[in-house]
């Protein structure tokens, strides 16, 4: 029997997996208990593809940035062979955590307790006084035995994502299904000329809530005209479809009108080969657990959440433009700094929503709620995902 039916009633889950019509949604277990938090990191966080940031964050070699992924202390680092590696951020002598704050290293990551060593690629390579003073080996010590534990990783447009328990298939078979959906009007060659801007490309919100509302909020156009009436004001509930991937690994909506309402005469260049046929094509997609990508004709964002714990979650906002021109340039400065505005209002609407529905779930009348039929159903597919991940 699974450890979380000591935290939750069977019954409860089962019920999420129903058909829609029948179905509830996850109980507020999932959303208010530390037990269940912990058996959730385990379970998803650890045993999952995760996104814990992007690689342009770490531009040049020796950069290193720590992130605490609900209390896992974890350590992105790019190496002297410019690649990104993730290691657990812990010293193998004495547990201490390594890096506390982001920044760059020119040769070694030392660690602050007994200043013990270790080169970007996590090989230990000094062991200060280990046999003794000014005895800096000993026969009976091996380096190679107690390097960093070092996490599988990938990098996928642009976004650092980590398979802790090294228990999951290839990301290149897991991205497959996402991947092959949009090749029809987002080809592989197009996606490689993604640039993120240094000026507006990026902003960080925090929400108050668990990290589950951010995702389920996201698959759902069925808000758009209460909580986004500006954005429903040219992109209407009406106008949108629903994505659910199968097998189930994301799910989300699509818009069928999609036209950039920015000041000005410009207009950010395009992707080269979208179909003019599609270029009102733009989708939205909860890649689970914990990124949010949006594709459109003109730019791509990922907006990857970092859950702290289970009532708190810190948003990330990550914006690319086709080519370095439209991400960096002076002469797309002032449409950059319109879509940033634009995106981060929306989101904030967004914020404002889930968390009150963290403040309902304290209440013990409410049994995880049910979905409508016809608009609920790529958050369904959310649900149904944690449900059957977490046993």
């Amino acid at each position: 029997m699974s450890e979380i039916y000591n935290i939750i009633n069977k019954k409860k889950l089962d019920l999420v997996n129903k058909p829609i019509h029948k179905a509830h949604g996850l109980p507020n277990e999932c959303y208010t208990s530390k037990e269940y938090t912990l058996i959730e990191r385990k379970k998803i966080f650890e045993d999952k593809w995760v996104v814990i940031g992007v690689a342009s964050s770490l531009p040049n070699i020796g950069d290193i940035k720590p992130l605490d992924l609900l209390g896992l202390p974890l350590l992105i680092v790019r190496n002297k062979k410019n690649k990104i590696k993730v290691f657990h951020n812990v010293c193998s002598h004495r547990g201490v955590k390594l890096v506390s704050e982001i920044g760059k290293n020119k040769n070694v990551i030392r660690c602050p307790y007994h200043s013990w060593s270790y080169n970007f690629d996590g090989n230990l390579i000094a062991t200060p006084h280990i046999g003794g003073m000014n005895k800096h080996k000993t026969s009976s010590f091996n380096k190679s035995d107690n390097n960093l534990r070092e996490i599988r990783t990938c990098v996928w447009l642009d976004l650092i994502i980590i398979n802790i328990n090294n228990n999951e298939i290839s990301f290149e078979n897991y991205i497959k299904p996402l991947s092959n959906r949009w090749a029809k009007f987002w080809p592989l060659k197009d996606r490689k000329l993604i640039k993120h801007s240094k000026d507006f490309g990026y902003f960080q919100l925090t929400a108050k809530c668990n990290w589950k509302f951010a995702i389920e909020n996201y698959c759902e156009s069925y808000h758009l005209p209460w909580v986004h009436p500006g954005l429903n004001s040219y992109s209407k509930i009406d106008d949108h479809y629903h994505i659910q991937g199968l097998p189930n690994r994301f799910a989300g909506q699509g818009t069928e009108v999609y036209n950039p309402r920015l000041k000005g005469n410009k207009k950010f260049p395009c992707f080269p080969n979208w179909p003019k046929k599609k270029e009102k094509i733009a989708e939205y997609i909860a890649l689970f657990p914990n990124v949010m990508l949006g594709i459109h004709k003109d730019h791509f964002y990922a907006y990857w959440l970092e859950p702290v714990n289970h009532e708190h979650t810190i948003e990330h906002m990550e914006l690319y433009y086709v080519g370095e021109n439209a991400a960096n340039s002076k002469k797309f400065k002032s449409l950059r700094k319109q879509n940033h505005k634009l995106w981060k209002d929306i989101q904030k609407e967004d914020v404002d929503i889930i968390q009150r529905m963290q403040i309902g779930r304290n209440s013990p009348s409410y049994n995880g709620g049910n979905f409508s039929p016809v608009m609920d159903n790529p958050t369904h597919h959310f649900h149904k995902w944690v449900a059957t991940n977490i046993i």
